[in-house]
């Protein structure tokens, strides 16, 4: 079953209900095993894996639109095919991302989080099915490494949220 790209927040929310994901009523690793099952749903009006047309990444990081508070984010980048002249030579798909962050009070065990800046997993476009269960496989190890992740990941944020927005 795919979705039409202008429903895929939505989608995602639905998929996040399923999992229990709720403001202020979950763990991050709730949330993961919902954007696992996300971002293996086939999105509708996109460029092709060959074109990098439907990606995923983690950040995290202490931002000004999350009220200076420590968050990550999981997102799921697509690239729009749907407008423009494709004969243009200088045509590009327009990038959105759909994204889930999570907002942690402030306290001693993000300090880090403040010196760091952040930081992210970068893209990765693996194909939909096995290359792709195998990629979030790898992230999610990448993330079981790091101390500061790792401790999101098993606490309870105070706020989260789900967006749609034109990327770039």
């Amino acid at each position: 079953m795919s979705i039409p790209w202008r429903y895929s927040a939505a989608a995602f929310e639905r998929i996040l209900g399923r999992h229990g994901v709720a403001a202020g009523a979950c763990t991050l690793e709730a949330a993961w095993t919902a954007f696992e099952e996300f971002v293996q749903v086939p999105v509708e009006g996109i460029e092709g894996p060959e074109d990098d047309g439907d990606g995923f990444i983690v950040e995290w990081g202490v931002w000004d639109w999350t009220g200076n508070r420590p968050a990550p984010a999981l997102g799921r980048l697509l690239a729009i095919n749907e407008d423009g002249d494709r004969d243009d030579p200088y045509w590009q798909p327009q990038y959105w991302k759909v994204e889930f962050q999570a907002c942690f009070a402030e306290g001693p065990a993000w300090a880090d989080l403040h010196i760091s800046g952040g930081g992210d997993s970068g893209f990765d476009h693996a194909t939909i099915g096995g290359p792709r269960a195998e990629a979030l496989a790898e992230t999610r190890r990448f993330i079981g490494q790091d101390p500061l992740l790792s401790a999101m990941w098993r606490s309870a944020p105070i706020d989260t949220e789900v967006t749609f927005d034109r990327a770039g």
